[in-house]
This record gives structure tokens, C-alpha cells and sequence, in this order.
């Protein structure tokens, strides 16, 4: 069977974790309803994302692409359904580019919609007690732009591969140390609201993993 892909971005924005990397290192080398599970981690940095989706779909042919980002302050899982063709940034990447209003693909459609069983896996993870839905807005980040141009990779070759993006919450420990320097006058790049929401690593890790094995069911399904 052909792998699963897992990506997940490196820290941003003066974080010095991002809980996207760590979900993607946790599932990275399992097998899932009898596939693999390959985890690649992406820069921060709108120049070569292009080129990281592209190397990701011709070296490994994926069944399925699952990418996933933090989104600040987010209590849930978000399920994204929508990439849009549009780079428009509120803080530089990790390269000190700061887009605005730009198309991520100059002949691209306007957006480009998920290709994950988007209904049945949020279904199996509100049924394994996980808070998840499915969203319309990936932001005109990073985030947005993996989601797009996954998409578009996977347009552009056969066989075919499902693309999708989730969003994850902060970890406990993130919002603790950011709750630790509220009074000591540091930043750190930290959000100013300091009492976000947040999820277990072992939750998010179940929630990709749940994902994953709805996916290749979805897969296996269609074939019949």
C-alpha cells in the first residue's frame, strides 16, 4: 500500500515548539489499516513550500497527504475544507518574508477544496470524545498555502492522492510557560493573551491517527 504522508511545521513567530512537529514526529513510523505512516517536517518559509510539496509527492507517490499547523487560541481540532489562492501575511515567515496580497499559484483556481473524508473523520472523532469540525478558513498564512498547493501537486499527478490540513491547538505546556512570563515582561513571540486553549499531545496524536485510518478506509472503500 502507499504511505500516509503526515507533515508538520517547524516553530514560528519566537515559539520554541510547534505542536504540528511534535503530532508529526509522534505518528511518524506507524502503520495504520495496513499503511505507512511517513512524517516530513516543513520550514516556515513561503519560498519553499512549492518546492517541499513538490519533492513530497514525487518521492513518495503518498495514498494521502494529512498537513497540520497550530492555530492560536483554538480550542478544537479544525478540519480544513478550503485552500485559498491568496498569500497575505500577518508576521514575517521564519525567512523574514512578509507577503501581502498575493496568488500562491498565478494561474491557479481561486481555491481549491480538501480531498479527506472530511464528514467521516470528524464524525470518528467526536465519537472517540475528541472536539473537532470541520472550517472554511485555513488563514492566508503558511497554513493556507501547504493546503493549496498540496492540492494542486496532487492534481498534477496520478495516482491519485487525498490532501487535506488540520489545525491544532496549543499544547498544556505552551499556554503554562506563556502563563509563567505574563508578569515578567518578556515576549518571546508568545500571543499577548497568554490564557489560551489548549489540548494533550497524546489527544492531538490520536486524533491524526483516527484521521489516517478513515482515510484509508475511505480509500480501500472507493476501490471496491
Amino acid at each position: 500500500m502507499r504511505p500516509v504522508v503526515v507533515t508538520g511545521f517547524e516553530p514560528y513567530g519566537g515559539r520554541l515548539v510547534n505542536p504540528a512537529y511534535e503530532i508529526m514526529r509522534a505518528v511518524e513510523g506507524k502503520t495504520i489499516e495496513g499503511a505507512s505512516v511517513v512524517g516530513r517536517a516543513l520550514p516556515v518559509s513561503y519560498k519553499a513550500i512549492a518546492s517541499e510539496v513538490s519533492a513530497i509527492m514525487d518521492e513518495l507517490r503518498p495514498l494521502a497527504v494529512l498537513s497540520l499547523g497550530l492555530c492560536p487560541g483554538e480550542s478544537i481540532i479544525r478540519l480544513e475544507r478550503i485552500g485559498v489562492n491568496i498569500a497575505d501575511f500577518e508576521i514575517p515567515d521564519n525567512e523574514g518574508a512578509l507577503i501581502r496580497d498575493m496568488p500562491i499559484s498565478s494561474n491557479g483556481a481561486g481555491a481549491r477544496f480538501s480531498s479527506l473524508p472530511l464528514r467521516r473523520i470528524e464524525l470518528a472523532l467526536l465519537q472517540a470524545g475528541i472536539p473537532a469540525r470541520v472550517t472554511s478558513g485555513a488563514g492566508t498564512f503558511l497554513c493556507n498555502a501547504c493546503l493549496y498547493r498540496m492540492l494542486e501537486a496532487a492534481e498534477e499527478r496520478s495516482p491519485a492522492t487525498a490532501c487535506g490540513f488540520f489545525h491544532v491547538p496549543y499544547l498544556p505546556g505552551q499556554v503554562a510557560e506563556a502563563l509563567a512570563q505574563r508578569g515578567e515582561r518578556r515576549t518571546g513571540g508568545v500571543d499577548a493573551r497568554a490564557d489560551s486553549p489548549s489540548m494533550e499531545l497524546s489527544l492531538c496524536v490520536r486524533a491524526v491517527e483516527i484521521a489516517i485510518a478513515e482515510t484509508v478506509r475511505a480509500s480501500s472503500a472507493a476501490r471496491v
